[in-house]
């Protein structure tokens, strides 16, 4: 497969799952608005502020240091509908709009009209954030749409290199913006107060990444941060975990490489795995523990990036890219 098809096929995926997660991200932080008060003793920390941290957005280049924190509606409109903001979801599904328009002859025909009719989509005021739903409408359209993409993908495409490619695009977004929610939702060593028994903001983080009957049905553990974390980091049978996302990055590129034993990509990713495996068996998985590992499998998250673009896209970067 060419390397330029292959890179927006590998961007196509990518900028569909930020979409989607962002908009989860915006649905799971209402959540803990109505699940949470100003006095739990919440171990995790999902807020508008840091919707934000995680996206790496800031809500105006004129709010001052000291001025009032940003605002559930700026927020929610620079991280949906604003086509400024790179990390938003407008812009996310933009750019995947543009990247299918690239591959039309190597996607199917159903993938496109799911993707176009999207971008079509957010152009009518009634699944706007300020629509007769509301960003509830908004969030839940962009969750149909994009899940609707990706189950006609899985019915209609080839399990080929350009199939390999979307998936694993999709899948590396995955993994990287659960770590996200993560290192920004877990708290500092030492600054967690105690946890309640029922955290509403442990079950609003799952809720942003549509875990939350999946947690329920694995186990009986108190929905705490610990526990929520331990889950979403672990957790192979998820398909959304760190763990299952990495999995399912380096099972892609081996069907697509032709040497996979000599691709630095996959080598890299099994160490991560092999890594996580260990840890989730023995490791310390408090919360200064798991934010460690956090922090680990993001900085290798990273150098992986690197490695497939080196390896698979010719060394080049996508002009859309966000970190």
């Amino acid at each position: 497969m060419l390397s330029r098809i292959a890179h927006e096929l590998f961007w196509l995926g990518r900028n569909v799952s930020r979409a989607e997660l962002t908009a989860r991200m915006i649905d799971g932080v209402f959540q803990a608005d109505l699940q949470g008060r100003p006095d739990d003793p919440a171990g995790v920390t999902l807020s508008w502020d840091a919707v934000l941290a995680i996206m790496g957005s800031t809500a105006t280049g004129k709010r001052k240091k000291n001025a009032v924190r940003p605002s559930r509606a700026e927020t929610v409109a620079l991280l949906s509908t604003d086509a400024t903001n790179a990390n938003s979801v407008v812009a996310s599904l933009e750019r995947a709009r543009e990247g299918a328009h690239t591959v039309r002859d190597v996607i199917s025909a159903e993938m496109w009209e799911a993707i176009n009719a999207v971008h079509l989509g957010l152009a009518d005021a009634s699944v706007g954030v300020t629509g007769y739903g509301g960003p509830y409408s908004f969030v839940s359209y962009v969750k149909s749409r994009t899940a609707l993409f990706w189950g006609v993908a899985s019915r209609t495409m080839l399990r080929d290199d350009a199939y390999a490619f979307l998936d694993a695009g999709g899948r590396f977004e995955s993994a990287d913006m659960v770590l996200r929610m993560l290192r920004v939702a877990l708290p500092a060593p030492g600054e967690r107060a105690a946890s309640s028994p029922r955290d509403g903001q442990a079950l609003a983080l799952l809720g942003a990444v549509g875990g939350l009957q999946a947690f329920r049905r694995a186990g009986a553990a108190t929905p705490t941060a610990t526990a929520v974390a331990n889950f979403l980091l672990y957790t192979r049978t998820y398909p959304d975990s760190v763990a299952a996302s990495i999995d399912a990055v380096r099972a892609a590129l081996e069907l697509a490489d032709a040497n996979p034993r000599a691709s630095e990509p996959v080598l890299r990713l099994s160490r991560v795995l092999a890594d996580l495996d260990f840890r989730g068996r023995v490791g310390r998985n408090d919360d200064g523990g798991l934010l460690e590992v956090c922090e680990i499998v993001g900085r290798e998250l990273s150098l992986a990036d690197g490695d497939i673009t080196e390896r698979y896209f010719g060394g080049v970067m996508s002009p859309t890219h966000v970190s």
